[in-house]
Formats: C-alpha cells, sequence, structure tokens
C-alpha cells in the first residue's frame, strides 16, 4: 500500500511537471511566431489547385453538406482517382503560382534588406552632418574667444 501511495505521487508530480514545461514552451513558440503581415502567401500545391474547383462543383451537387472534412475526403478520393494526364492542368497552374511567388519573394527579400541598410546609411549621414556642424560651430567659438 505504501508503494502505491508513492506512485501516484510521483504522477501526480510528473503532471505538474509536464504542465509547467508545455506552458513556457506556449510562450516561446507565441513570441517567436511573429510574422510579417507583408509576407508573400506560400502557394498552393497542384491537390489545393485542384481543391478549388473540386469545391465549388461538390458544393452545386450537395448543397446541404456543411462538413469541410466530407469535402476534404472526397476531394482526396477523386484526386487519388486521377490520372497524371489528368492532373497536368492542376501541376501547371501550381508550377505558375510558384514562380510567381518566388519572384514576390525575391523582391520582398530585396525589400527587407535593402529597408535595414538605407536606414543605417540615413542615420550615418545624419551623425557624421551632426558631427560637422558641432565641429564648424565648436571651432568658430574658439576663434571668438581667441580674439
Amino acid at each position: 500500500m505504501k508503494g502505491d501511495k508513492s506512485k501516484a505521487e510521483s504522477k501526480k508530480a510528473d503532471s505538474k511537471l509536464a504542465v509547467k514545461k508545455g506552458a513556457a514552451k506556449g510562450g516561446k513558440k507565441a513570441a517567436a511566431g511573429a510574422k510579417d503581415p507583408n509576407k508573400p502567401k506560400r502557394p498552393p500545391s497542384a491537390f489545393f489547385v485542384f481543391m478549388e474547383d473540386f469545391r465549388k462543383e461538390y458544393k452545386e451537387k450537395h448543397p446541404k453538406n456543411k462538413s469541410v472534412s466530407v469535402v476534404g475526403k472526397a476531394a482526396g478520393e477523386k484526386w487519388k482517382s486521377l490520372s497524371d494526364s489528368e492532373k497536368v492542368p492542376f501541376v501547371e497552374v501550381a508550377e505558375k503560382r510558384k514562380k510567381d511567388y518566388e519572384k514576390l519573394m525575391n523582391a520582398y527579400n530585396k525589400k527587407l534588406a535593402g529597408g535595414s541598410a538605407d536606414e543605417e546609411e540615413s542615420d550615418k549621414s545624419k551623425s557624421e552632418v551632426n558631427d560637422e556642424d558641432e565641429d564648424d560651430e565648436g571651432g568658430s567659438e574658439e576663434d571668438e574667444d581667441d580674439d
């Protein structure tokens, strides 16, 4: 009996520790999860391009269906049943969207890299201008004192 109590107590302690660890992990994840709203969205795969059309067709045939999972399962079954030649149009659209996404990401990355460099240069130029102004003012005051 005494052994049973110690096991129960250790289980309680383990569960308390597990909760604390989970809470700490959740806090870190939330802090690291700050996303830039200007960042382009990733492009859909060929299956998701197929899903766009399939959802419309499925809703027309089954207007009373409100379940997302049923639509997803039906789409998955239909996608698996399609031959490679039937999937080609969806794959082409997905590849086109991927190329567009890559262009947008390159522009986005250049903007991020360029934005920080511009700020540094402008700060440097401001400080250099201020330093020169201070030197000129300080020099002119010294000249006045010497007179």
